[in-house]
């Protein structure tokens, strides 16, 4: 799209990939900030009329209210708050939309201090995570093609993952695939056998006592999906099990073929996992950290974008919020850091298969924000732990060295990687008879990008009309 003040926003696609966005024009800033209100992405607050912030600059809470703030002011709070806190007290939560040079930045920082407390999985997913095969989409999206046999457990890829949905459709649409769901029953586009709504159906599928079993007995590549959602409640670890199981049942894990997938919704989680941002030696994951809060002993937390996590747990820790749109986890902050979006910053992410992908900067951040894994850096300097990098590519040189599959931008590891089969039977007592539910309960607001948005509420606005005049028919 082109913008009538000179501002030139080039957008390239490759096979539903965003590959480029380009913006060019001596205005950019402000035009970018108007294209964005055409699009509904708009920086805006939804903090109450008291509290109401705008993310291109600093904020502190003083006298229980956030004033403007400059970086040295807020860096200071930060400071003096980290000097009175025991280490074993300070937190960190990555969200949703984290990158990888973000994450890797707090997560020194955090190793400066000497907290173990880290997670980047703020819906308090954990499962077995000792290799990368347990928690990406091993199969890859295009590899779906190949599959002659799926079975979706706890997800709805329509909403959840759109391009693994139209994979499964393609393939339905040749002949020659069955798919199966346990889950809620719902429109997919395709038709499908629906085995059952709660985990007992892995159980019995897995026994041989569903008609779908021959199915995948007599597949020659038959694949499992398990939804992110499913693997975040609180029997997911046994899910997580149960699924491994069916894949060793059913011939799912082969020299040239892993049908074992996980579909991840956050963009952060993979790459995040990668990095080690989770619970260090003897650290608290994200539940545990939420009930230290809760329990006052909790002295530190810092949340880089992370708003998906239930804030009135907190209680009196002093929250730090890094990141770029209002949202929860800011309208309960007591320091706020203006961070880059990823059209604002040059930053590594890894998709739902395992496939680290360069988002380039197309457009500068606004105001006083800045790039995510500078302002982290800035605050190590300022409390005395200095982190060892000062650029770019000195930190990503030391991530790579950390985790060094995120060198391979573009490209998945071999399918046929060796994933680690179950060190004992699976223990089917832990799965819980509670049926499987939606993940996403709004499909049109999902982060804080979209939840700030005008359009996206509209939508919202128009399907809940919608659905309030069907059931009222």
């Amino acid at each position: 799209p082109e913008a009538s003040n000179g501002f030139h926003a080039d957008v390239v696609r490759s096979e539903g990939t965003l590959v480029s966005l380009q913006a060019q024009g001596s205005e950019q800033a402000q035009a970018y900030e108007g294209l964005l209100r055409r699009a509904g992405a708009l920086r805006v607050s939804i903090l109450p009329a008291e509290d109401t912030v705008s993310f291109h600059r600093l904020y502190v809470r003083r006298d229980g209210k956030l004033r403007p703030a400059t970086w040295d002011e807020a860096f200071a709070a930060i400071a003096e708050q980290l000097r009175m806190a025991t280490p074993g007290h300070v937190a960190a939560i990555a969200g949703d939309l984290a990158d990888c040079e973000s994450m890797f930045a707090l997560k020194s920082l955090m190793q400066a201090i000497g907290s173990p407390n880290i997670d980047c999985r703020q819906d308090g997913a954990s499962y077995d995570i000792s290799s990368r095969a347990l928690y990406v989409m091993n199969s890859g999206i295009a590899g779906i093609e190949q599959a002659d046999a799926i079975v979706l457990i706890g997800t709805n890829p329509r909403h959840e993952g759109t391009l693994v949905n139209a994979r499964i459709r393609k393939r339905w649409m040749r002949g020659g695939c069955r798919v199966g769901l346990i889950g809620a029953a719902v429109d997919l586009s395709y038709p499908y056998r629906h085995i059952g709504d709660s985990p007992a159906a892995i159980k019995a599928l897995a026994e041989g006592k569903h008609e779908f079993s021959a199915i995948l007995k007599n597949a020659k590549k038959p694949m499992v999906i398990v939804g992110a959602g499913a693997l975040a409640r609180t029997d997911g670890a046994a899910i997580h099990a149960a699924t491994r199981g069916l894949a060793e049942a059913y011939n799912m894990l082969q020299p040239d073929w892993n049908g074992f997938n996980v579909l991840q919704l956050a963009a952060s989680r993979v790459g995040g996992i990668d990095l080690g941002f989770v619970p260090q030696a003897n650290g608290l994951a994200t539940n545990g950290i939420l009930q230290a809060a809760e329990q006052g002993k909790l002295d530190f937390l810092w949340l880089l974008g992370a708003d998906e996590i239930d804030i009135s747990r907190l209680g009196k820790t002093f929250v730090v919020y890094q990141g770029h749109h209002g949202d929860a986890g800011a309208h309960r902050a007591d320091v706020i850091l203006p961070g880059a979006a990823y059209t604002e910053k040059n930053a590594i992410y890894v998709n739902t298969e395992g496939r680290p992908q360069l988002g380039q900067q197309a457009v500068f951040p606004p105001g006083e924000a800045k790039e995510d894994w500078t302002i982290i850096r800035a605050v190590s300097e300022v409390i005395g732990k200095t982190l060892p990098f000062n650029s770019l590519a000195e930190l990503r040189a030391r991530m790579l060295e950390a985790a060094p599959a995120l060198a391979k931008i573009g490209k998945i590891d071999n399918p046929s990687a060796a994933m680690p089969g179950l060190a004992q039977p699976v223990d089917y007592s832990g799965l819980s008879s509670q049926p499987f539910t939606s993940a996403i309960k709004n499909f049109y607001m999902t982060d804080p990008i979209s939840r700030a948005s005008e359009t996206m509420a509209l939508c919202t606005e128009q399907i809940t009309r919608h659905a309030t005049a069907e059931a009222a028919e």
